[in-house]
């Protein structure tokens, strides 16, 4: 089943609406604006049933990860973000910012229900949260395609 969602200033919002919706033991989070291709959800599945991870996340900051079509100051801001959040929270990802994510749905829940912000930093909110609750989150390479992503932090 999907939920199609367009909430782009509010993330958390998004998902909360979009869950009550979503049916299934897992969830995905994409962007449906492209920038996310579906092509790479084999190797987010592949990575749950090898390591039985609670949330698996793509990151674009590991060997063979990366973007195309950002501009300057967006490489910028979102870098930045990562570098910052890494030194100050060590969440135990690579890229909190980053919205393409598989979830067993119940720690979607438990995660979601103790989050408070909205927007860009709900991302990064979300995985800090899961860490600091315990649950195992793995990384797969992405690359993002993002000639189309209209409001990731108003870029």
């Amino acid at each position: 089943m999907f939920v199609l969602m367009n909430y782009c200033k509010h993330s958390g919002t998004a998902y909360m609406h979009g869950l009550k919706h979503a049916s299934g033991e897992f969830v995905v989070i994409m962007d449906a604006d492209l920038s996310h291709h579906p092509k790479y959800l084999p190797s987010f599945i592949r990575k749950q049933k090898e390591t039985g991870a609670d949330i698996v996340t793509g990151t674009r900051y590991v060997s063979n990860g990366g973007v195309h079509g950002w501009n300057l100051m967006r490489k910028l801001t979102s870098r930045g973000a990562n570098v910052l959040a890494q030194t100050l929270l060590q969440p135990g990802a690579s890229d909190l910012t980053g919205s393409f994510r598989l979830y067993k749905r119940s720690v979607l829940e438990d995660v979601i229900s103790s989050c408070v912000s909205k927007g860009y930093v709900f991302q990064m909110e979300m995985i800090v949260r899961a860490t600091r609750k315990g649950y195992h989150i793995e990384e797969v390479s992405r690359f993002a395609l993002t000639h189309f992503h209209l409001c990731k932090a108003g870029l």
